[in-house]
């Protein structure tokens, strides 16, 4: 077995340096019969093989993250589920693994966890679960869902000394049914330390959360259960304190468009988080969206802190389709996207009543670090000033020239009135029939949300199912403060800083530190881009784009 592990890790060690090093033929020259200086014609791009900043395995995809923070070796370390395209039957999804000191930057650490060997083993497949080191016996603990071939659910444990050689627990074992819940759903086990000061793990089990304690994370006692949310399986729990609050953020898996995202609750001590569940309509955070912290593209989130920064990871889901354009209406509304993707990673920040947003890691403004060279291609309705300006009217937008494969985009808009509404559009050439808008939408005068819409001749307007959540219009009145920096946000009147990130198909964007919004979008590289204004009229100003 060692000697086939060791063949198996050289060739993924050729995948990897070969996707880390091929271009995609449809990369930028040298070909002197494509002038991407100078044309805006829509260009068909496919992503390339390497993901630079959300990372993507060289083969198959990332499944459900579970982060945790190594003190022992000064960086995180960010567990996820292996999804190939030719999974077995029975024996899939074993524990990979990356390592990051800031959220931007990873380092693959190859297979952590494997299968069970047989189809007849409880961890034929693996599901999600959570790492821990315990300093008392030196030991690192993966406590993971193990899934048989008929379905059913336990959750086991492994150990290791240096996070390299793992023994799997033969003998321990926690089975739903032995504690009178649902043996086929029983999974997605997350340890942490509450208030007590000894160790608690919950897990996601038929409409419940379980709860078990222990004093040495060996010996386990039940202690109970609390409701989930109404009817809805909620998955991959993480608890944290931060500051004086408690939170659990989990992702709803309802399958509904308007569902199946991360959220969180809040409360001031453990037991009080228990019991919000009771009545969530009552209690939910009062952030005005309910607790979601980002649009279904990104799922699975769970945190963890190095003492100074929490980040959460979670997976941005790949596409399906014959073309660009089948791919980037194929969100899944009204159902699950597709399974698996890449990681994506948010800061996590929290405002002075305790309320959540998710804001741009600090390390990737430092990556993109090489400014471009940004120019107006075509513009209607735009008084322009270099690449800023003003956009007036129905319709107005400025194109600028084509992207690369990862951008940094970073601009103010300044809207006329509290009811202006303007959207930055991808993939757009100046012959395209369909193009991809982020519409920042006035749901009413005082609140906004990110809508996803196919605009063009051939488009189908709105997208349902990956829209964004209400977010408060910046205003002079409305104080957005950081309480672990030494300064706060006070936004103008309709002043939205915006930056966005995009790495191949995924994008994120972030306004204010109040609005979070991630999708996957094919074709961005390559193409051209615009911002548009949609009545009244915007000033854009501060334009860059970093590469």
């Amino acid at each position: 077995m060692k000697q086939y592990m060791n063949i198996f890790s050289a060739l993924m060690l050729c995948c990897f340096m070969f996707a880390s090093t091929a271009c995609s033929e449809d990369d930028f020259g040298p070909d002197p019969s494509k002038d991407w200086d100078g044309t805006t014609a829509f260009f068909n791009s496919v992503d390339d093989a390497g993901f630079q900043t959300y990372y993507n395995p060289a083969i198959g995809r990332c499944g459900d993250p579970m982060p945790f923070y190594d003190a022992k070796a000064g960086h995180f370390k960010v567990l996820y589920l292996q999804e190939f395209d030719n999974n077995a039957a029975f024996n899939y999804h074993p524990f990979w693994g990356v390592s990051t000191v800031d959220g931007a930057n990873y380092q693959s650490l190859g297979e952590v966890l494997p299968t069970g060997t047989s189809p007849d083993e409880q961890d034929a497949a693996l599901g999600t679960g959570c790492c821990i080191y315990n300093d008392k016996d030196g030991l690192y603990y993966i406590y993971y869902t193990g899934h048989d071939r008929f379905g059913r659910e336990a959750v086991m444990r492994a150990t290791s000394a240096d996070f390299k050689d793992w023994s799997k627990d033969a003998v321990w074992m926690l089975k739903g049914s032995t504690y009178g819940y649902s043996d086929n759903d029983f999974r997605d086990p997350q340890i942490f330390v509450a208030d007590d000061g000894l160790y608690h793990m919950v897990i996601s089990s038929n409409l419940k959360f379980a709860e078990f304690k222990s004093s040495d994370l060996k010996v386990w006692e039940h202690v109970g259960n609390f409701p989930m949310i109404w009817d809805r399986m909620c998955e991959c729990p993480d608890i944290f304190k931060m500051g004086n609050y408690w939170y659990l953020v989990y992702s709803e898996g309802y399958r509904a468009s308007w569902s199946r995202k991360v959220k969180y609750m809040m409360a001031p001590t453990w037991e009080a988080l228990r019991a919000c569940f009771n009545d969530p309509g009552a209690n939910w955070p009062h952030d005005g969206h309910e607790g979601v912290l980002d649009s279904r593209a990104f799922y699975a989130g769970k945190t963890a802190s190095n003492g100074q920064d929490r980040y959460i990871w979670g997976w941005c889901p790949y596409r399906t389709g014959n073309t660009i354009h089948d791919k980037n209406v194929n969100v899944g509304a009204g159902g699950e996207p597709n399974w698996s993707g890449a990681l994506v990673c948010h800061k996590i920040i929290q405002h002075a009543d305790g309320t959540l947003t998710l804001g741009e890691v600090p390390a990737m403004a430092a990556k993109f670090n090489k400014e471009q060279n940004v120019k107006v291609m075509a513009n209607n309705g735009a008084q322009m000033s270099g690449v800023n300006g003003t956009l007036s009217g129905d319709d107005a937008y400025v194109l600028y020239n084509r992207l690369g494969t990862s951008n940094h985009i970073s601009f103010t808009v300044t809207t006329s009135n509290n009811w202006d509404r303007f959207g930055i559009s991808l993939v757009r050439g100046t012959d395209s029939d369909r193009y991809y808008t982020i519409m920042v939408n006035p749901e009413t005068e005082n609140n906004r949300k990110v809508n996803f819409e196919q605009e063009g001749s051939a488009g189908k307007g709105f997208i349902e199912g990956i829209d964004g959540y209400w977010f408060e219009r910046p205003a002079d009145n409305v104080y957005h403060i950081n309480i672990y920096t030494d300064w706060f946000e006070r936004p103008a009147d309709n002043v939205y800083h915006i930056n966005i990130y995009t790495d191949n198909s995924v994008m994120v964007m972030y306004i204010n530190d109040v609005c979070a919004y991630t999708n996957r979008i094919y074709g961005i590289q390559k193409n051209c881009w615009s911002i548009n204004n949609y009545g009244g009229n915007i000033t854009i100003s501060d334009l860059k784009v970093f590469q």
